[in-house]
């Protein structure tokens, strides 16, 4: 009876295994993206929280429509933050200066910048830096959605940062890489619950 009942538990779960497609690879066409979440109004605390600008650099934008959206919605984002004494802080990557950062969002001379490739918090004195001033909240903004936004959120939150990420403050060449980088945010292990998703126009005081 017991080796009966064996056969027949195989055998269903051969069928489902069947049915199903054995990889994601063999589903890929079959799923079904979920909800789009929704975009929350933020409130934030000007002596405890920071902004930080990844990696916009005018070889990075070029000539994608997307990331070229993504510069006048920062563009107002860090002259909120400048007016309410935000701690503002850049990323590059690789050898890069400051001077490849487009016009529009150039660091002043007391922002602090750091190099580093995906996770700008990873070999770098990003940390320390925000921590020495007291921030406890990030507002991450940047480019790629699913190069440095993404690293460097994961990066935070591994820290103990509460994180920002206004959707509209980031893009990828890739749609599906921006609602995936969405996704991972709202419902990963580490950042599940320290991040809200918000746009740039619904962050203020």
């Amino acid at each position: 009876m017991k080796g009966l009942l064996s056969v027949l538990i195989l055998s269903v779960v051969a069928c489902a295994a069947g049915a199903q497609g054995q990889t994601i690879v063999d589903d890929w066409s079959s799923v079904q993206p979920p909800p789009a979440p929704s975009l929350v109004p933020v409130k934030v605390d000007p002596a405890t929280t920071a902004l930080l600008l990844l990696d916009f650099q005018d070889r990075i934008i070029g000539g994608r429509p997307r990331s070229l959206a993504t510069v006048p919605k920062v563009k107002k984002l860090l002259d909120f933050a400048r007016s309410s004494g935000l701690v503002v802080a850049y990323s590059l990557g690789g050898s890069a200066d400051v001077g490849s950062i487009v016009a529009d969002l150039k660091p002043l001379s007391t922002d602090h910048v750091v190099h580093a490739s995906v996770d700008k918090f990873y070999g770098t004195d990003l940390e320390a830096y925000l921590t020495s001033r007291g921030i406890k909240t990030v507002i991450i903004t940047g480019l790629q959605a699913e190069g440095a936004v993404l690293g460097t959120s994961i990066g935070a939150c591994l820290r103990g940062f509460k994180v920002i990420v206004p959707v509209d403050g980031t893009a990828s060449p890739e749609l599906y890489a921006e609602q995936y980088v969405a996704w991972h945010l709202l419902n990963a292990p580490a950042v599940k619950g320290n991040v809200q998703l918000t746009r740039t126009d619904l962050i203020g005081r």
